[in-house]
C-alpha cells in the first residue's frame, strides 16, 4: 500500500494539472466544457476513491492468486510478453466487468458515480466508486492464470491500465483516423457517457475497442445525434458520497415496498433501472424523457464562494497528499481515523456547495473531528516533526473554515431567496 501511495503522489498532481489545463484550453478556444462546481465534485470524488483504496476497504472473493494456484498450465518466461498478456487480460476483464456494471441493477450502484456528471471532460475520469466493497470478478482473469502470469505483474500493470483510461474523457479531441479501429478514443467514449437512446450501454471497452466489436456493443459517434451526458435519473447533487449510495438506497426502498417476493429479488438482479410495477406507480422517480430538453443541475454562487471552494480543495488535496506520503508512519488504526476525517471533509464541503440546510452541521462535525485529534494526540499525525507550527496552522484553519462556511452559507440562502422573489 505504501508503493500505491507513492504512485498516487506522482499521479494526483499530474491529473490535477491536466484538468486545469483543459479548463484553460476550453476557455481560450471559446468552448469551455468544464463547469467549475462539477469539476470540484469530480476532484473530490477522486479523493474519496483514493482514500477508500488506501484504507483497503475491499474484499476479494477468490482473488487472482487463487486462480493462479489452481489453474496455471504453463509459465510464460519473464519479459515483455508476460506484461503484454497481463495488459490484454486486464483489458478483457475490464470489458466484462464494465458490461455487468451497466446491465445489472445491483452492480450499477458501484459504477453510477462515474456517469453522474452532466458534463464530459477529464475531471469526469476521476469519478470513481467508493461503494464497491466486494470484488467477485477475478475469474475473468482466468486466461492470465492459465498462462502463469505472476500476481506481481498483474499488480504492476493494473494501475497503468487504469491511468491509461484518463485521457479520452474529453470533447476537445475529435476523431483520430485509423486509431478509431484499434483503441478507445474520445469519440468512442463520448458515446459511452451519453444518455441518448442510440448510445446507451455502448462502447464498454477500456483500452482496445475490439471487445465491443467482437461482442456487439460498438456504436460510432453520429453527427446527427449530439451526445448528451449524465444518467437518465439525475443525481442532482455535487456530493460524491451521496451519489455513490443513491442507487443502492433506491434498491433498498423498492425491496421493502414491493409486495411481490420474486420482485424483491429482481430489484437486485434485474436489468439496470428496473423497478417493481406496484412501487413504480406509487413512488415514481424522475427520469429524463427528452435528453435535449432537461435542465442540468447547477447552482449560482458568488466569486467569493467559488474562491473559497478552491481554497478548500487545495486544503483537502494537501491533507490527502500528506496521508499518501506517510502511510507507514501513520499506521493502523490511525490511518482509518485519518481517512474518516477526509470523508467528513468532503461531505461538509459538498453540502455547502449544494446549499443544503445541513451544511453547518457537517462543518461543525468536521471541526470537532479535527479538534478531537489535536487534543487527544497533541499533533496532526506527526506533522509537527516536519513543521513545528503545524498545530497552530491547523487550529487557525479550523476557525477560518467555520467562520467562512457560516458567512457563505448565510449569503447563499439570501441569494436563493432573492432569486425566488
Amino acid at each position: 500500500m505504501e508503493t500505491y501511495g507513492k504512485i498516487l503522489l506522482i499521479a494526483m498532481p499530474i491529473f490535477f494539472l491536466l484538468v486545469i489545463f483543459e479548463k484553460w484550453y476550453g476557455w481560450r478556444k471559446g468552448n469551455d466544457t468544464v463547469n467549475t462546481m462539477d469539476m470540484v465534485s469530480s476532484l473530490l470524488s477522486g479523493v474519496t476513491n483514493v482514500t477508500k483504496d488506501v484504507l483497503g476497504l475491499s474484499i476479494f472473493i477468490l482473488g487472482y492468486e487463487w486462480y493462479l494456484q489452481h489453474f496455471n498450465i504453463i509459465q510464460i518466461k519473464a519479459g515483455w510478453l508476460v506484461y503484454l498478456v497481463a495488459f490484454i487480460s486486464l483489458d478483457f476483464t475490464g470489458y466484462w466487468v464494465h458490461r455487468i456494471d451497466h446491465k445489472i441493477n445491483f452492480f450499477w450502484n458501484s459504477h453510477i458515480i462515474h456517469h453522474s456528471s452532466e458534463e464530459f471532460n477529464l475531471a469526469c475520469a476521476l469519478r470513481q466508486s467508493i461503494s464497491s466493497f466486494v470484488k467477485i470478478f477475478s475469474f475473468f482473469l482466468l486466461p492470465a492464470a492459465l498462462l502463469g502470469v505472476p500476481s506481481i505483474v498483474i499488480a504492476t500493470i493494473a494501475p497503468i491500465h487504469l491511468f491509461a483510461q484518463f485521457w479520452y474523457h474529453t470533447r476537445h479531441i475529435k476523431r483520430m483516423g485509423f486509431l478509431e479501429h484499434i483503441i478507445v478514443t474520445p469519440s468512442h467514449h463520448r458515446v459511452h457517457h451519453a444518455i441518448n437512446e442510440a448510445y446507451l450501454d455502448k462502447n464498454l471497452s477500456q483500452i482496445f475497442i475490439i471487445w465491443d466489436k467482437l461482442f456487439g456493443t460498438f456504436q460510432a459517434e453520429r453527427e446527427d445525434v449530439p451526445p448528451v451526458y449524465g444518467i437518465t435519473r439525475p443525481v442532482r447533487t455535487w456530493n460524491p458520497i451521496k451519489i455513490n449510495f443513491q442507487h443502492m438506497w433506491l434498491l433498498i426502498k423498492d425491496t421493502l415496498r414491493t409486495k411481490s417476493i420474486t420482485d424483491k429479488l429482481k430489484v437486485w438482479t434485474g436489468s439496470t433501472g428496473w423497478r417493481p410495477k406496484d412501487v413504480e406507480s406509487a413512488h415514481p422517480v424522475y427520469k429524463i424523457d427528452d435528453v435535449y430538453g432537461f435542465e442540468k443541475y447547477t447552482v449560482n454562487r458568488s466569486p467569493l464562494f467559488i474562491s473559497w471552494i478552491w481554497f478548500q480543495v487545495a486544503a483537502i488535496l494537501l491533507i490527502t497528499s500528506y496521508m499518501l506520503a506517510h502511510i507507514a508512519g501513520i499506521g493502523s488504526p490511525a490511518i482509518f481515523i485519518y481517512g474518516g476525517f477526509i470523508f467528513v471533509f468532503v461531505y461538509a464541503l459538498t453540502d455547502l456547495m449544494d446549499g443544503n440546510a445541513s451544511y453547518l452541521f457537517w462543518e461543525l462535525l468536521k471541526s470537532a473531528y479535527a479538534i478531537t485529534i489535536f487534543l487527544s494526540t497533541g499533533d496532526w499525525f506527526g506533522m509537527t516533526s516536519i513543521y513545528a507550527n503545524a498545530n497552530v496552522l491547523g487550529m487557525g484553519y479550523i476557525l477560518l473554515s467555520v467562520a467562512m462556511t457560516i458567512y457563505l452559507g448565510m449569503g447563499s440562502k439570501k441569494q436563493e431567496a432573492l432569486l425566488q422573489q
